[in-house]
């Protein structure tokens, strides 16, 4: 069982940043891409970005260059910078991974991103 932690969430003004961190308790090597998700009040839950092994990447068309993903094997940990922030970007965000093989998906436990017009 992979655990997976997020922290970095926070209330900031519009045009601010903020770096989300999700930290796993084991590795986060898998065949499937290491994912940062965000819902917000009475909308699904929608892909943010996500990233691979090989560190390839995919955006959402509403972050795509304002937010950029990034991992440390080493550390088992993603990351989510997230600059230019609009208060459209208000959500819970959450990290998700894997095992090795795909099978088996993991979520941490959110945290809230607050944006202030």
């Amino acid at each position: 069982q992979v655990q997976l932690v997020e922290s970095g969430g926070g209330l900031v003004q519009a045009g601010g940043s903020l770096r989300l961190s999700c930290a796993a308790s084991a590795s986060i090597f898998s065949i499937n891409p290491m994912g940062w998700y965000r819902q917000a009040p009475g909308n699904q839950r929608e892909l943010v970005a996500q990233i691979t092994n090989g560190g390839s990447t995919k955006y959402a068309g509403s972050v795509k260059g304002r937010f950029t993903i990034s991992r440390d094997n080493a550390k088992n940990t993603v990351y989510l910078q997230m600059n230019s922030l609009k208060s459209e970007d208000t959500a819970v965000y959450y990290c998700k991974g894997y095992d090795t093989w795909g099978r088996i998906d993991y979520w941490g436990q959110g945290t809230q991103v607050t944006v202030s017009s």
